[in-house]
């Protein structure tokens, strides 16, 4: 078979293996899909072919590396007083969070703490970092303290302090997927992740644990590998067009952060961990667990345990499965690969194409959030005026003069949420589908033999974006 009808029909199951995905219902996070200009089942068809359509153009016009090697210029100084004025920006956000949490009302519609944990930072740092580059690292209020510590420490002990321990080579990002996990697990499962009381401890607690690991290992040892938040967002802003330094900012290709990306332990996890909780988020919402949980819990609950329990045990179960599975899927493709040559190990070649699954992430996470930011993320403006969700006297209008403004549902329809969120999930994986190939040519030294090593991943990129677009329609069906 000549490799351009071997490329037909690798095409033509790609797409088939798609539409076994994609059902005919209404779009995730959203409400009303009724008047779209096409029909629904027709955007898995569209999405599948604009993947192997992307694919073929990748194997015929692209036939040498062009990521690999960084290509950065410098655009513009930043001056260095910005570091710390945005860390102490970053530190009094966290303080008025947690006091908010501790000395605010219980309803958690009312309180700022929910909503700037779970909508403004948890969601709208990953748009931030994907436009704008990595400004957690800036703002991050523990590491603002662990540096600010470390500066008193070194004046008042000078030579004497002791060097930091060296970090664990083999511990690497671990500490950091599992802390994705933890918070997935707070946020998908514990039915008490509301309380802003609870909220304002746990932040408490990960800010002790943090600066407990840097005071061991350093400040940037420990942020770059164990500060679950610093790694997830530092990962997606890699594929932004701006690199800061302090003291500069620099320009770069979109993605090209991406494939020096430092595979280290644990990197290939937490990828595959933002994927996976960002999926049941999604499977969570659809009729398939709603049916299943149920007898799951009911199961469960005859052991013994109490049925709060035994939901909470059950949920914990399905998360833990879905990150399984979408594990499955990943390393499927990477042993597919394995057919083209077996110079390079399962695990080698993991470890090399670990970074393409960030902008599948990146899809995952705008795809199914963007409305909740879209909505949910105007209340910041009335939550600023009156954080701790206190009963204003008539006419006050709190702190900035915004604590009656109220959510604008309309401002974006539920159609125009539904594109969005389906350009997400191709956009993304089509840039998964060139960091794929791209790195391909840079391992396997052709184009010819690069393209037929990308054959299953394109089997996993169409499977990712159907079970997406799965994901999205089933939450209302």
């Amino acid at each position: 078979m000549s490799h351009r009808s071997r490329l037909a029909t690798v095409a033509g199951a790609a797409i088939l293996s798609g539409l076994f995905f994609v059902p005919d219902a209404s779009a995730h996070g959203i409400v009303g899909v009724q008047d779209l200009p096409i029909p629904r089942w027709l955007f898995g068809w569209a999405a599948s072919i604009v993947l192997v359509v992307s694919f073929v153009g990748l194997a015929v016009m692209w036939p040498k590396p062009k990521l690999q090697e960084p290509r950065e210029r410098r655009l513009a100084p930043v001056p260095r007083i910005l570091d710390p004025l945005f860390g102490l920006f970053g530190v009094f956000i966290f303080f008025v969070t947690v006091y908010a949490g501790l000395a605010g009302t219980d309803v958690d519609s009312a309180n700022l703490a929910p909503t700037m944990v779970y909508v403004i930072v948890w969601v709208g740092a990953v748009f931030v970092a994907i436009l704008f580059g990595d400004w957690w690292k800036a703002v991050s209020p523990w590491r603002a303290l662990g540096r600010f510590g470390g500066w008193v420490a070194q004046r008042i002990g000078g030579d004497a302090l002791p060097a930091p321990l060296p970090y664990p080579e083999r511990l690497g990002r671990w500490p950091a997927a599992i802390g994705l996990v933890g918070f997935a697990w707070v946020e998908l499962v514990w039915t008490r992740h509301t309380e802003p009381s609870v909220i304002a401890v746990l932040l408490i607690v990960y800010a002790i644990v943090m600066l407990v690991g840097m005071s061991l290992y350093g400040v940037e040892a420990w942020t770059r590998n164990a500060d679950a938040f610093g790694v997830y967002f530092g990962l997606f802003a890699r594929m932004s067009p701006l690199r800061w330094e302090r003291g500069a900012v620099f320009g770069r290709p979109p993605l090209g952060g991406l494939p020096s990306l430092d595979p280290r332990a644990g990197t290939l996890a937490v990828m595959l961990v933002a994927i996976g909780t960002t999926t049941f988020d999604g499977f969570s919402q659809g009729p398939v667990w709603n049916d299943l949980a149920p007898k799951l819990t009911d199961l469960i609950a005859d052991l013994g345990f109490s049925q709060a329990t035994a939901l909470q045990i059950a949920f914990t179960i399905g998360l833990l499965l879905v990150i399984g599975v979408v594990t499955g899927l990943f390393w499927l493709g990477i042993n597919g690969m394995k057919t083209v040559s077996t110079q390079y190990s399962a695990h080698e070649l993991a470890r090399m194409f670990a970074h393409t699954l960030v902008p599948i992430a990146a899809a995952y996470v705008v795809a199914h959030y963007f409305s909740l930011l879209a909505y949910q993320g105007q209340a910041l403006a009335y939550l600023a005026s009156n954080p701790l969700g206190d009963v204003l006297a008539p006419g006050d209008t709190g702190i900035f003069g915004t604590a009656g403004w109220t959510i604008d549902y309309g401002w974006v329809g539920a159609n125009a949420i539904w594109y969005v969120q389906v350009a997400a999930l191709v956009i993304g994986h089509v840039c998964g589908l060139i960091l794929a190939h791209d790195r391909a040519i840079s391992v396997y030294g052709n184009a010819r033999e690069a393209t037929r090593s990308q054959y299953w991943m394109l089997a996993v990129m169409v499977a990712f974006t159907s079970l997406g677009l799965w994901l999205l329609s089933a939450a209302n069906a």
